[in-house]
């Protein structure tokens, strides 16, 4: 993920007043694409990073983006029995935190589609999102299938607790 520096070195540190400028300059928050795995682990755990990161985006430390098919898929995944039982919450308290995620995250609209890139279908939605939405990362468990469609893009491929740890440090 790239850094978003707000000081740079070099002439600015011989002009203090450009450095105050520059203090006062409102940095875009990253964009992130957020796999379905991550969402999951965010609901099961509530100390995970993958929880700190879904946080964040409803903080709106962070842009999420989601499309139309993602959202239905992180529904469609995230209330599984096995997943409520594990994280101890309703299908209808999934619902509302989707809702939120809903109303916080930028929509993608997908204009192109780039199927079939990856092995699973599903991760292919994820990848959409992600390069229709111009996102910086998609935060995922699954590196290995990612990594090789998205060098293409432009678009870098971290684990939950790696993104966390780039948005604290930008922070």
């Amino acid at each position: 993920m790239p850094r978003r520096k707000k000081n740079s070195a070099g002439i600015l540190q011989y002009c203090p007043q450009y450095l105050l400028l520059a203090r006062e300059i409102d940095y875009p928050p990253v964009r992130l694409v957020l796999d379905t795995a991550v969402m999951v682990a965010a609901i099961r755990s509530d100390t995970g990073a993958s929880r700190r990161l879904l946080l964040a985006a409803l903080r709106q430390r962070v842009t999420l983006l989601v499309s139309v098919p993602l959202l239905i898929e992180y529904q469609a995944v995230m209330t599984r029995t096995e997943h409520l039982t594990a994280s101890g919450l309703s299908a209808e308290e999934v619902g509302t935190s989707l809702d939120a995620v809903a109303f916080v995250a930028e929509r993608v609209r997908l204009t192109f589609l780039w199927r079939p890139s990856l092995r699973d279908a599903d991760d292919d939605m994820v990848l959409e999102a992600a390069v229709n939405g111009q996102a910086d990362a998609i935060v995922t468990f699954n590196h290995r299938d990612f990594a090789p469609a998205t060098k293409q893009f432009g678009i870098e491929v971290l684990s939950p607790g790696v993104a966390l740890r780039h948005l604290e440090r930008a922070s």
